[in-house]
């Protein structure tokens, strides 16, 4: 097994354990419209959308439909619907999780994360603050940067 996919594989298996930090999102929202209670994300997310984007948790990998998604169009957040990535910044990077090389501009926030001890970073939503994936230094140019984010915290709008 290819070690990005195991440590991948060990990341999405561990993250409940390790307790993805209950996300104060509203605090990270950059809109206060977005700033709703837990109740109300709760009611409004199904439960693995909520556990993603506002408890920060890792969906399991090749699990999204959208992992797959190859069709022109634009990725949005789950939870407020931000466009966050242009399919044109989609690749396949063989991890299980949609990956861009780009976000949108002014699409997303980034925060430091010590979860598994070494330090990532995270990125959420800039509008909501719903937890989105990480970035990593290994993606393909012109950015050599890798989104790695989980599918259920976006949407996928064609056109």
């Amino acid at each position: 097994m290819p070690r990005r996919t195991l440590l991948a594989s060990l990341t999405a298996l561990l993250s409940p354990l390790l307790g993805g930090r209950t996300a104060e999102a509203a605090a990270t929202a950059g809109d206060p419209q977005w700033a709703l209670s837990d109740a109300e994300w709760k009611r409004r997310l199904s439960p693995a959308a909520y556990q993603v984007l506002r408890r920060e948790g890792t969906e399991r990998p090749f699990s999204s439909p959208l992992n797959e998604e190859k069709r022109s169009g634009t990725f949005h957040c789950a939870g407020c619907d931000l466009p966050l990535f242009s399919s044109k910044a989609k690749y396949n990077s063989g991890t299980g999780w949609p990956s861009f090389w780009q976000p949108l501009p002014n699409a997303i926030a980034t925060t430091i994360d010590f979860k598994l001890i070494v330090p990532r970073t995270e990125y959420h939503c800039r509008r909501c603050g719903g937890h989105q994936g990480h970035v990593f230094g290994d993606g393909p140019k012109p950015t050599g940067k890798r989104y790695c984010n989980n599918g259920v915290a976006l949407t996928f709008t064609q056109g």
